[in-house]
Order: structure tokens, then C-alpha cells, then sequence
């Protein structure tokens, strides 16, 4: 029952976000919505973590899966994407690359502040 509990909290915040995404005149996908929801309800404590990192585990867990009808659709148009196969592995590549070295750079920022405000004596708790 925990599980079910966990699970509709996730999904009410998914569902926010497909309300905010039809009442909103901006092209951001709902799934950014609800994901900004849940950081705020978790930041603020509205929801605590507790509530939700059972189901929220399980799901990063299995987010590998969710990959494979994607790939199975690229399978059924490999004809299509055949004639432009290097173009797409140049794209991937240096989009690899980008977002590696711009997450990399961002950890790298809040890391050196969340180091110098603990040794500053402000975070306690991080």
C-alpha cells in the first residue's frame, strides 16, 4: 500500500504539471512542469522526501527499460535513418561531449559552493 501511496503522489504531480502545460501558453513540455513541481514540494518540504523515495528509486531503477520501445522503433526505420547514419553519430557525439563537459562544470560550481559554505559554518544539512 506504501508503494501504491508513493506512486500517487508522483502521478498527481505528473498530472499538475499536464494541467500547467494546457493553461500555459509556453512550449515546455508538462514533464518539465510536473519535475519543477515535485523539486519546489520537496524543497519547501511540502512533500517530504520520505514520502516518495521508495517508488522514486524503483522508477530510476527501471528507467533503462523504458529505452527499448524507442530502440525497437528505430530498428522498424533503419531504412530511413540508413542514408544519414554518419550525420546522426557526429550529432550524438557532440552532444555527448556538451552535455558531459556542461554537467561536469555545473557539478563542479555547486560543489565548490556547497565546500565553501560548510566550511563557512551555513549548510548543515545537505
Amino acid at each position: 500500500m506504501k508503494y501504491v501511496k508513493q506512486f500517487s503522489i508522483i502521478l498527481l504531480i505528473s498530472f499538475l504539471g499536464e494541467v500547467l502545460n494546457h493553461l500555459i501558453p509556453f512550449p515546455i513540455p508538462a514533464s518539465i512542469y510536473g519535475i519543477v513541481i515535485l523539486f519546489i514540494c520537496l524543497q519547501t518540504k511540502i512533500i517530504p522526501l520520505s514520502a516518495i523515495r521508495e517508488t522514486g528509486d524503483f522508477l530510476v531503477q527501471i528507467m533503462p527499460l523504458m529505452f527499448v520501445p524507442a530502440a525497437v522503433g528505430l530498428l522498424n526505420s533503419w531504412d530511413i535513418i540508413q542514408a544519414s547514419c554518419l550525420q546522426y553519430l557526429v550529432i550524438i557525439l557532440v552532444s555527448t561531449v556538451v552535455v558531459m563537459v556542461v554537467s561536469g562544470k555545473v557539478t563542479q560550481h555547486i560543489v565548490g559552493h556547497t565546500h565553501s559554505d560548510t566550511e563557512k559554518g551555513e549548510v548543515e544539512n545537505v
